[in-house]
């Protein structure tokens, strides 16, 4: 039975937004991430099949293909292709999956899937807005969408209050869940948890070349008091700027290889991919999708929720990963137990394969057999990915 081993799996630390990886490319972002999973993994680059990156606002400085630009901006030949991909913030998620997906088939034994994102360069909703200005219409304008959800606005934020709705959630827990995730992210940056999965980036601040090598999102003196006191962002509803993911610059990378690969240009195997699903949900409340991606990746499994060791469910907004192990009957002290977006930063088309590495490292440090991702998306889909750690 063919195997996709991950190998290797990198990211750049999280940019505040206008923060210090405000100033780079996306493409050279990207290259940044491509050149040093390479250099930490030891494989020759030009023996890389391909580059699959997420992005998702692919416009201006990341349209044309974002994924070959990447590869043209690092230090790999040009005989190495590269492609990109949007779902949303699962695009770096399901770039893994198209990756892990070539190498399972047969057809590949060297793939990347990773992301990037500039949202200090692109800003969210900047493929939306530009294409508005020049008068190229709107994606949900079409007659039959207007008539399957008539009157319907399609809103991250109103999906987020919905969902919290749903779920009987409060704004006490919702604030406490976005409080420990800034605890925890500070708790793991200064237990040096990190270290492995960040590539150091030299960034020049105020005129002085100086090393990117800390996520700048994380309050380290965060107070639940400050939190609980904020406003909400709608008027009557729960969530707030602290119970949001953060705005950030980042890339990320992760090699899977075939088992014949392995054995070619002896790579040391971290994990295989066990199980991956994409499901549909509901698109109104649109940020649901982890709950029935990950009962559907257990049930084909055959793995149960207390067989997985750690689980990264994507803080977009906070009701999201607490409606999520609420509905699983899933341990939260299992729960991204190294902070979230919330803290570290949300880099849209990244994260997945950012969240990838940071549950393969926590994985390894736990001794654990099973890791479970999943992340919401836009338009009311979600990937999830189990892993199996190889010991």
């Amino acid at each position: 039975m063919a195997e996709a081993y991950i190998v290797g799996a990198v990211r750049t630390a999280g940019g505040r937004k206008g923060g210090r990886l405000s100033g780079i490319d996306p493409n050279d972002l990207g290259g940044k991430a491509l050149d040093g999973l390479v250099e930490k993994v030891g494989v020759d680059a030009a023996a890389i099949e391909d580059v699959i990156f997420g992005c998702v606002s692919q416009v201006g400085a990341q349209s044309g293909n974002i994924g070959r630009s990447a590869v043209l901006s690092s230090s790999f030949p040009e005989s190495v292709p590269g492609t990109s991909v949007d779902r949303q913030c699962g695009s770096g998620q399901q770039a893994i999956h198209f990756a892990a997906q070539g190498v399972l088939s047969g057809t590949q034994d060297l793939v990347i899937g990773g992301g990037v994102e500039s949202m200090s360069k692109v800003p969210i909703g900047a493929n939306i807005v530009d294409g508005l200005k020049q008068g190229h219409g709107h994606p949900w304008e079409g007659k039959n969408m207007a008539a399957r959800y008539p009157g319907v606005k399609f809103s991250q934020f109103t999906g987020a209050e919905l969902l919290a709705k749903k779920h009987n959630l409060t704004r006490d827990e919702l604030d406490e869940f976005a409080y420990r995730s800034h605890v925890r992210a500070a708790a793991a940056t200064k237990e040096g948890k990190f270290k492995d999965e960040i590539i150091p980036v030299e960034v020049e601040v105020e005129g002085e070349k100086v090393t990117h090598d800390t996520d700048e999102g994380i309050r380290f003196d965060a107070s639940l008091e400050k939190m609980k006191s904020l406003n909400a962002l709608a008027e009557g509803g729960m969530i707030t700027a602290a119970s949001s993911s953060q705005i950030c610059d980042g890339s990320a990378a992760v090699l899977l290889a075939s088992e014949a690969a392995v054995k070619q240009h002896d790579l040391t195997p971290r994990a295989r991919i066990h199980t991956m699903t994409v499901v549909g949900s509901d698109p109104v409340v649109m940020l649901g999708g982890p709950i029935p991606a990950a009962e559907l990746a257990l049930k084909k499994s055959g793995l149960k929720i207390e067989d997985i060791d750690v689980y990264e469910i994507n803080e977009a907004f906070a009701p999201v990963p607490v409606s999520w192990y609420k509905a699983l009957g899933a341990d939260p002290d299992k729960l991204n137990v190294n902070g979230g977006a919330m803290a570290l930063g949300h880099p849209l088309g990244a994260t997945g394969a950012k969240l990838m590495g940071t549950l393969l490292n926590e994985l390894e440090r736990r001794k654990g057999r099973y890791g479970l991702l999943a992340i919401c998306e836009g338009g009311g889909t979600a990937n999830c990915t189990i892993i199996e750690r190889m010991s």
